[in-house]
This record gives C-alpha cells, structure tokens and sequence, in this order.
C-alpha cells in the first residue's frame, strides 16, 4: 500500500461538496439568467416570435429614453431616501425601546408587526389611507382643521413619490429596530460608567460610545437598507400607483416590467436591466469604500 508522500497535502473535498448545491442554485437561477439577458439584450424580441440580431441599438434606443432616465432618478432618490429615513428613524426608536418601562414590549410588538404583512397588502391598506375622498389621512386632516395639509397623496407628481417612500420606511423600521436593539445591547455597560464619571452628557455619550460601537450594525443596516430599495420597491409602486401619475414615481424595474410585458420588447427591457445592474453595481462599490473601514474586521 503506498503512502502519501510528505509533500503533497490531502485535499479535503467535503467543504467543497458541502457549497455545490448553493453554487449550482446561484448558477442556475443567476448567473445562467444573467447571462441569457445579457444575450437577448442584443436582440429585438418579443418573446415568441424569432430574434433579430440589432448590436447596441438597443443600448442607444435606452440612453435617448428620458421616461427611462427619469425612473432611473426615481429609483435613486427611492433609495437614499429610504436608506436614510429607515436608519434615523430605526436608531431612534432602538435606543429608546431598549430600555425598560411599562407597555415596552407593546410597542416593540406594534412597530414590527408591519414587517411580516406583505408588499400587497401594505400597499392596499395605504391606497385607502391616502385615498382623497374617503382615507383616514386627509379624514384626520379635516377633523383637526388642517384643510390646507389636503392632498391628493398618491395623485400629485410633486409628493406621489414621497408617499411611497413613507409607506417602504413604516413598513421596514421595525426590523431594522429590531438589528439596532441587537447592538445597543452587546455594548458594554462600562463604557456608559465611565463616561459618566468623566461628566459626558447624553448627546456626547451618544456619538462618542454608541455611534462608533454600532459602526457593523449601521454598515449591514445601511447595505440591508440599499438593496432592499432597489430590489423590492417594484412591488410598492406597482401596487400603489402603478407608476403614475406622469411617471413621478416611476422606477426602474417598473418600466423594465412595462417595457416588457406590456409591449412585447424584450430587448430594450433587458438593456434597461444590464444598465441598471452596472448602476447599482458602481453605486454599491462606492457605498462600501465609503462606509466599511478596515477595523470592522481586526
């Protein structure tokens, strides 16, 4: 029986048997797709009928679109909206709901029960509450005699987009709450006494101990946050307002389904797709050179 000569080391396969079923998954419902829509970008096609060969003029027809353009700033300003409202808001309500009082875990309860009900669901409930006749919002306008607050919350282009924005942030705060709480609660107590017996107020204590002790939190919280907005934001908007009005709270992955589906353009939808993946790709590399810091892995 020969033995394995001393130089050469055993190579253990297991690990890798272990991460083929989540590679072939990737592969097959990513990169596989990813690929095939880099392909029929190329194409005009309908879906049924043969493909015909245009090179880039699929590329060129997108970058003249200004509906497109437009969904483009839409998606943008969806995101950093979201992303910031959600982590203010979030972190505020953390630090104060970790603490202990009476009805705390009410209140934990109220705030995150928005977060298991689905994107359908949200966004029915909230067409009724901004609905201008009969919604609970502009009802309640009316009887604290706020008449001249009134809107047409989901039908006014310079507000439409702000409301869906609102509806995303309600709807997600308690499960970034919830990822906050998690960090309040690993930090140390010492630090608190300490800085107490140095005469640091509260606003000091604040920035000086929990903002950099939460630095991970607030990184996952941030990219968690980003990629929420561009990946589920088509299910919100399609549902509220469908795009309008005058596409004011258009986004991109609603015009690419547009484009799509209703007109029977594949090839355009998928260049729309591949420009937003180098979009959102260059945007999310720049948000982690910004964001991560070599200390969050010493």
């Amino acid at each position: 029986m020969k033995k394995a000569s001393p130089g050469k080391k055993k190579i253990d396969l297991f690990p890798y048997l272990m991460c083929l079923p989540a590679v072939l998954l990737f592969t097959m419902f990513v990169i596989l797709p990813f690929i095939e829509g880099l392909r029929v970008s190329f194409y005009r096609w309908d879906g049924f009928s043969a493909m015909k060969w245009l090179g880039l003029r699929n590329y060129v027809n997108v970058m003249g679109d200004d509906v497109f353009w437009q969904a483009m700033r839409n998606t943008f300003v969806y995101a950093v909206l979201v992303t910031v409202c959600k982590n203010i808001i979030a972190l505020a309500l953390a630090h104060i709901l970790v603490k202990k009082f009476p009805l705390r875990t009410f209140f934990r309860t109220g705030i995150y029960m928005p977060v298991i009900l689905s994107y359908v669901v949200i966004g029915v409930l909230w067409s009724w509450i901004y609905n201008p006749t009969f919604g609970l919002l502009n009802g309640m306008l009316r009887a604290l005699g706020l008449e001249s607050w009134i809107k047409g919350w989901l039908s006014d282009p310079r507000i439409a987009l702000f409301s869906v924005v609102a509806v995303d942030v309600w709807k997600w705060i308690g499960y970034h709450m919830v990822l906050y709480m998690a960090g309040l609660q690993a930090i140390s107590a010492d630090l608190y006494e300490a800085a107490d017996l140095d005469g640091a107020n509260g606003a000091q204590k604040f920035f000086r101990i929990t903002v950099p002790q939460l630095n991970s939190t607030i990184v996952v919280n941030v990219l968690m946050s980003v990629t929420g907005a561009f990946a589920s934001n088509y299910d919100i908007v399609n549902v509220m307002t469908g795009g309008g009005p005058m596409h004011a709270t258009e986004v991109s992955l609603t015009y690419i389904m547009t484009t799509a589906m209703r007109y029977s353009n594949m090839g355009k939808a998928n260049a729309m797709s591949m420009l937003l993946f180098v979009f959102v790709f260059i945007f999310g590399f720049l948000q982690l050179r910004i964001m991560v810091r070599d200390d969050i892995y010493d």
